[in-house]
């Protein structure tokens, strides 16, 4: 019998890439990985209904650029950009920095098989 491996994290790197992008120390990397769980749970949450396919995160020093793939965008923005700023808002309160992008994509169920 052969040893079985999980079929994302054999793929990651070589056909998928990381739904996070950052590094820290040994004394930060546990607090980022709260963050990133805690940023994925509110998008989620707050999105349910615009179809949102992958959350990525970026972190740099002093910034953390949020990339929401959804096929709603018009969901995500809100009328004038209300939306958005109040996802910034909420988000730049939990993480003390603040950057919020979005993409969109037109098939969100097949986008990433």
């Amino acid at each position: 019998m052969g040893q079985t491996t999980n079929p994302i994290g054999l793929r990651t790197a070589v056909t998928k890439d990381w739904a996070s992008k950052w590094y820290s120390d040994k004394k930060d990397f546990a607090a980022f990985m709260a963050e990133d769980r805690a940023i994925r749970d509110l998008l989620y949450g707050k999105l349910e209904n615009a179809a949102v396919t992958k959350i990525l995160i970026e972190r740099a020093a002093q910034r953390v650029r949020i990339k929401i793939l959804t096929a709603r965008p018009g969901v995500v923005i809100g009328r004038r950009g209300a939306e958005i700023d109040i996802i910034k808002e909420e988000l730049g309160r939990m993480t003390k920095k603040e950057a919020v992008s979005y993409t969109t994509l037109t098939l969100p169920t097949t986008a990433y098989v």
